[in-house]
């Protein structure tokens, strides 16, 4: 079964007196473990599919389908409990809590999960350490890098064992060698954890991780094509 099925996808938003085409008869299905980037320009529609797969916005028509489940037409509840346990989000500002420490922002996701105390901060700590955080775990964001901030949010984004990541433009605040050591967690984390990711960028080094490219613009997918990563063994 697929992981992931939208059909005929629409969205438009307004912007003055103007109507803007988000996303254009959209068709797309992803299988489960598979590693997709979105890229086009800004304003090509990749931000608002990823936005509506992840159930963080409604289309103004069509469906969309994980393992057999269409979300678009879930109630709030059930849809937040759905992402809570199924989709982990990691997005260009980061978004962690900056009062917390980083092992505290990872423990959060499993905190509302209902987790255990112990059982989460052990967690916590072995994911800290697969993404190269130890050492840092007592740091609250502002005494970290920008490279590091964003591997605490994606320590967070993995520590409910998500089905799926969704990450937005995850590269755009970072230098290019915080940029390939996150693109190298990224492959490692769906080569090793069967973890299915979709990815939003324009950026040229983040698609060519990607094992499918799909490209946008004016909201309509205009291209869909296989392709052979890159392999970084740094």
């Amino acid at each position: 079964m697929s992981s992931i099925r939208c059909i005929q996808l629409c969205k438009t938003f307004r912007q003055g007196d103007e109507i803007i085409t988000g996303l254009d008869h959209v068709d797309i299905v992803v299988d489960k473990g598979e590693f997709v980037c979105l890229s086009g320009p800004s304003g090509s529609g990749k931000t608002t599919l990823l936005n509506a797969i992840g159930g963080l916005d409604t289309p103004d028509s069509g469906e969309i389908h994980m393992d057999g489940i269409r979300i678009d037409m879930l109630a709030k509840g059930p849809l937040a409990d759905m992402r809570l346990h199924n989709i982990g989000f990691v997005f260009q500002a980061y978004n962690l809590i900056p009062v917390l420490t980083a092992q505290e922002n990872v423990e959060f996701v499993m905190q509302v999960q209902g987790v255990a105390a112990a059982e989460r901060a052990q967690k916590a700590r072995d994911i800290l350490k697969e993404v190269g955080l130890v050492g840092m775990e007592d740091r609250k964001p502002a005494q970290l890098s920008g490279g590091q901030q964003q591997r605490v949010a994606v320590a967070r984004a993995i520590a409910s064992q998500p089905k799926l990541v969704l990450a937005d433009e995850p590269t755009a605040n970072l230098d290019t060698v915080a940029s390939s050591q996150l693109m190298n967690l990224f492959s490692e984390l769906n080569q090793h954890h069967r973890v299915t990711f979709i990815i939003a960028t324009h950026d040229k080094r983040v698609m060519a991780y990607a094992k499918r490219l799909i490209k946008m613009e004016d909201g309509k997918i205009i291209s869909d094509e296989m392709q052979a990563p890159i392999l970084d063994e740094n």
